[in-house]
């Protein structure tokens, strides 16, 4: 099954995130099919890049959001396009 969640990069207490496209069965930081974003959450206006094209195709082939990147794509409106694309 495939899901989209997040990736930890960066140093020890500073750390940012890839979204990436993963199938489930792979470790959090292990080998994932596609980056799709990033989020940098330490910043005082936090950073957050998704590359909608992408995030659209890999929900509309199935991929489960995690919690997480389910709330960013709410706060980017993406999960809004997404629903209103599926109806």
């Amino acid at each position: 099954m495939l899901k989209l969640r997040l990736k930890r990069m960066g140093a020890p207490k500073k750390p940012f995130y890839r979204i990436v496209a993963i199938d489930d069965a792979c470790r959090r930081n292990g080998r994932y099919i596609d980056k799709i974003g990033l989020y940098d959450p330490t910043k005082t206006n936090p950073l957050l890049e998704i590359d909608e094209a992408k995030v659209l195709d890999f929900l509309k082939q199935g991929a489960i959001p995690t919690e997480t990147v389910k709330n960013l794509l709410q706060n980017s409106g993406i999960w809004k396009k997404y629903h209103e694309s599926a109806k």
